[in-house]
Parts: structure tokens; sequence; C-alpha cells
């Protein structure tokens, strides 16, 4: 899995562990602003505020989220591929 969003095979993967609120919600915001609608979007952090804004982000974008796993202090969520709002 790339990080350049080439492979549509897969998610995209962003590795966001270590960056502190607001950047890893910045960064996804970034990402998807950046890829097609379709495409899905795997973060990686440590921040705990991003299992509160990265949930609302999702949710801002139209795009389903699910939370994959939280051990260790490290949050993965999958942003699921969905239409932009108008």
């Amino acid at each position: 899995m790339g990080d350049d969003g080439d492979d549509r095979s897969g998610p995209v993967r962003l590795d966001l562990r270590g960056l502190k609120c607001p950047l890893p919600v910045l960064r996804t915001r970034k990402a998807l602003a950046t890829l097609p609608p379709d495409q899905a979007v795997e973060v990686v952090c440590t921040d705990p505020m991003a299992a509160i804004d990265i949930p609302n982000l999702a949710r801002e974008e139209g795009r389903p989220v699910e939370a994959l796993r939280g051990e260790d202090g490290v949050l993965v969520f999958r942003i699921g591929g969905g239409e932009r709002p108008a």
C-alpha cells in the first residue's frame, strides 16, 4: 500500500503517529481532498483527540469511518470512499 494513491486496490495509509492535535485531522483532511472520492484511507495515529476528530472529519466529508483497533495508544481508522458534500 503506497501513500501516493496509485494503488487503488487498497486504502492509502497515513502514518501520523507522534503528531498532536490538530495535525492528524489536518493531514487527513488534506489527503482526502487530493484523493478520488471513492479512495479509502487508513489513518494510523497516537493522538487521543483523533478518536473524536477523525470520525467527525469523515462525517463532514460524507465518508464512512471504522475504528479498526486501538492498542498500546495507537489508533487505526479506515475511512471509506464516499461522496463529498456539495
